[in-house]
Order: C-alpha cells, then structure tokens, then sequence
C-alpha cells in the first residue's frame, strides 16, 4: 500500500477540484490519502473536522481510502493554547510546522506529534542537526517531506527546498522520512516512482524513498489508531470468538474424562510388570538355590564311594 499522507484542503476547495485530485491519487496508485487542514491560533474551545461530509464515488471514479489531518504552525514552543488533546479525538494525524529553532528542538524532543513538517521552500536560521533529528527518529517522530512545494516555488524557493532536503536527508541518514505530496491541484501529484528518482537524486536512497511512501506512513497509521481506541496499553475487542462444538459436547468431554483412567490403566499394568519380574528373579533364585543342594549330595556321594569320609 503507498500513502500520500499530505493533499492540501481548505474551506475554498470545491468538491469537484478535490474528487480530481483524489481520483487521479487512486489511478497513480496511492491507496491512502489524508486531507490536510492547516490550522491557526486560536483554536476554538470545540474544535471539529471541517472536512466535506462524504463523497460520491463512482465505477469511472474510484477514490482512495480518506484520513483527516490537521497540521498545527509552531513558532513559541511556550504557548498554552495548543490543547493538543482535543485535537486527537476529532483529526486521525496530527502535524507541526515549526518555523523558529526552539520551536524545531520542542518539536523534536519533547512534543508527543508524530510528524515534523517542514516548509522547504523558506530560509531557516538554523542548521538541522545530526543528534536532536535522530533523537526525534528515535523517538517515534517522522520528518515530511512535500514535493509539490518545489513545483509552485520560484528559482529562490527551488534552491531553499534542495539544500534543506538535502540537511534533512544528511542528519537523519534517510531514516524516518515521509514522502508526501501537499498537492492543492492534481497536475501537482506525481507517481510513486518519480517522486523516488527525484529524492534519490538528493541524496535518498531508494529503498529509504520506497519506505517514505510505505511501511514509515503506515507505522504513523496505525500508532495514531492505537491512540485513540486504546487506553493505558488496551485496545478495544473487536470480536470474541465462539466456544468449540467439541467444547460443549459431553461425549467429547466423556471421552476426556476416560484419559486419565488410560493413563492409571498403564501404571497399573506397569507395576504389575514390575511385580511379576520380582517374582520370577525369587523363583530364579529358589530354583538356583535347589541345584546347588543337589550338586553337593553328589558330590558328596561321590566322595564316600571314593572311601574319603566327609567329616
């Protein structure tokens, strides 16, 4: 399965340009795709997903399973009103755009968000490092990367974008990347497998680039899912599974009760063994003890024909 994890939406989007982006998402392979709305401050006391409602699909336009995402910009790393925890239970992701360098190193270190993305296309005063982004990977955070961004950036923004995916790319040694389009128009969206040769150029490798697309946004998935229907390390039981036919049957259960009488039945015979090879080493030695005392009358015979008395 290949995810897109970033398709931009906002309220100006019409249904039509959307179903578009996503039908075309679907026939260049992507079998999930998650909306993305970016948020601003402050957020409201009750917030809700302002995603359309449902959309029609159709035989000639197949659509790809739909996620809601919402991406959160993060420049003071002290503001208190985040309430992160009223944004779980209505998003399915949740992201972070930091744009300071302290807001880079809370997002790294110790903000629970499970993504880190960047705009690319914008200078930043800091230098991505080696040790606070691998302590992120280590950590469970993934870095994104958006490729439509260097299509709509001008030559400036172009060279932004390579030199700060190329730093990202460095300091995490290609681990925990996620590869994601932020495609507001279908003509921004590209195959998985150019999107590939694109990052490979800038130092990605193709199997890191292939697990960008794959199993690194699925692991974000399904912990985010893990989140929400599980509490304290449960999940929700989904189904339990029938007692056996054999279980409620009691001539099953006769015939299981008759095990242990088998197993008695054989020690029995056992010591039954044992006792008759006790009686026969006696008989042995009876027996034995009988030749003997014949083998000396002989003998003894013997001898007083000989004229020897036995004294």
């Amino acid at each position: 399965m290949i995810y897109d994890l970033n398709i931009a939406w906002s309220p100006s989007t019409t249904s039509e340009r959307l179903l578009q982006t996503l039908s075309l998402a679907s026939s260049l392979g992507y079998s999930t795709v998650a909306l993305n709305h970016t948020l601003e401050l402050p957020f409201p006391a009750n917030p809700t997903a302002p995603f359309p409602s449902h959309l029609e699909s159709s035989p000639s336009r197949k659509l790809p399973a739909l996620l809601r995402r919402a991406t959160l910009p993060l420049d003071d790393p002290a503001a208190s009103n985040y309430r992160l925890q009223s944004l779980v239970s209505v998003y399915d992701i949740l992201a972070v755009r930091p744009s300071t360098e302290k807001a880079f190193q809370n997002a790294c270190l110790t903000l629970d968000i499970p993504i880190v993305s960047l705009d690319l296309t914008s200078h930043f005063p800091f230098h991505f490092r080696p040790k606070s982004c691998m302590a992120a990977v280590a950590r469970g955070v993934r870095f994104e990367i958006c490729y439509a961004q260097l299509l709509a950036a001008d030559n400036r923004g172009r060279a932004n974008f390579i030199s700060n995916a190329t730093s990202i790319i460095r300091a995490t040694r290609g681990r925990g990347i996620i590869i994601s389009s932020e495609a507001k128009t279908a003509l921004c969206l590209r195959g998985p497998a150019d999107v590939i040769n694109l990052l490979s150029v800038w130092g990605l490798a193709s199997d890191k680039g292939l697990q960008g697309l794959q199993s690194v946004p699925r692991s974000v998935v399904v912990n985010e899912g893990i989140k929400r229907n599980g509490f304290r390390g449960v999940i929700n039981v989904l189904q339990v599974a029938s007692r056996a036919v054999n279980d409620t049957n009691p001539a099953s259960s006769g015939d299981n009760d008759n095990e242990p009488s088998t197993g008695t039945d054989t020690g029995r015979s056992g010591n039954k063994s044992k006792i008759q090879k006790r009686k026969q080493g006696e008989g042995d030695g009876q027996s034995m003890s009988s030749r003997q005392t014949k083998k000396l009358k002989l003998a003894a015979r013997s001898a007083g024909q000989d004229g020897n008395p036995i004294s």
